[in-house]
């Protein structure tokens, strides 16, 4: 498990190389949460203080994809997946959230929730935060779930 931005290859980034991280966590609640708090950890390693803008989406995107990978991905034996990564040429975060549930994918669009439920609004969080979100298979097993957040020029103070 990496727990910190890693690239691929070795010696010092290039200015073509683009930061990336992941981690695996436990596919319960308190696993989201960690998902969540490193993809925070990572955004201000980059540039991005927990109180930015960047940051902040991050983290309810993170929160919102772990939550869901959690609930209606879990498989017994198996953890959930955190990847993310800096695009500095496109100004984009890519978050991937992956499970091992193949067969519970979301839905194309986000559903309307229902104006009395606690619950169903996630997905319209993603929504409304990505640029662009989708799913994809996972390798043995499983699916990503992924979405393309802005992240903004760095705060370089």
């Amino acid at each position: 498990m990496t727990t910190g931005p890693t690239t691929s290859g070795e010696g010092p980034r290039t200015s073509t190389e683009h930061p990336a991280a992941e981690a695996g966590f436990a596919a319960t609640p308190r696993g989201a949460r960690l998902a969540r708090r490193l993809a925070v950890g990572w955004m201000e390693e980059w540039g991005h203080p927990p109180v930015s803008d960047a940051s902040c989406a991050v983290a309810l995107v993170v929160g919102e994809l772990a939550a869901n990978a959690v609930r209606h991905g879990r498989v017994p034996g198996h953890e959930a997946h955190l990847r993310l990564r800096l695009d500095t040429a496109t100004g984009l975060v890519r978050v991937e959230v992956a499970d091992a549930a193949a067969g519970q994918r979301p839905p194309a669009a986000p559903p309307e929730p229902l104006p009395d439920g606690e619950s169903g609004r996630g997905l319209l969080l993603v929504d409304a935060l990505a640029v662009r979100w989708g799913t994809a298979g996972r390798h043995p097993v499983g699916k990503t779930v992924w979405a393309e957040v802005p992240s903004g020029p760095p705060d370089l103070s």
